[in-house]
């Protein structure tokens, strides 16, 4: 059911051929995850825990001959990182499920190798450009 529904609604990019078609089905779906992030994350509370890191960062850098102060550095460290992937976190439940349905029929629509690859790393590929790009342009921390 499904799949025609796919098949559907992404018939005009599929007659485009098969690397046009699933490069433009992988901006369009990182599209939606980048938007989905930014949507979801308090892009404030991001940005500070991000700068919170860079500085933990530099403070390892400058006190790595004195091993007590590092130990303390990387524990408050560690926790700014969890906190920061915990919120991360959030989009990835949003975006989960739908993206395993839309991966089985990628799967099924692109089964022919194209540029002597497999669909998924070109879409990695893409995707990783995209992602790049878009995070870029709406300022996504």
């Amino acid at each position: 059911m499904l799949e025609s529904f796919f098949n559907f609604i992404f018939a005009p990019l599929l007659k485009l051929g098969d690397l046009a078609s699933l490069v433009i089905i992988s901006f369009i779906l990182t599209l939606l995850i980048t938007l989905c992030y930014k949507w979801f994350t308090d892009q404030k509370l991001m940005k500070s825990l991000k700068d919170e890191i860079k500085q933990h960062q530099e403070d390892m850098k400058n006190h790595k001959d004195n091993p007590e102060k590092l130990m303390e550095i990387q524990k408050k460290s560690m926790e700014v990182n969890l906190q920061y992937m915990k919120h991360s976190f959030k989009p990835t439940l949003f975006t989960f499920i739908p993206l395993i349905i839309f991966f089985a029929w990628l799967k099924n629509t692109y089964v022919n190798p194209i540029l002597g690859m497999n669909w998924i790393w070109i879409y990695i590929v893409s995707s990783i450009i995209f992602s790049m790009v878009l995070r870029k342009i709406l300022k996504i921390h």
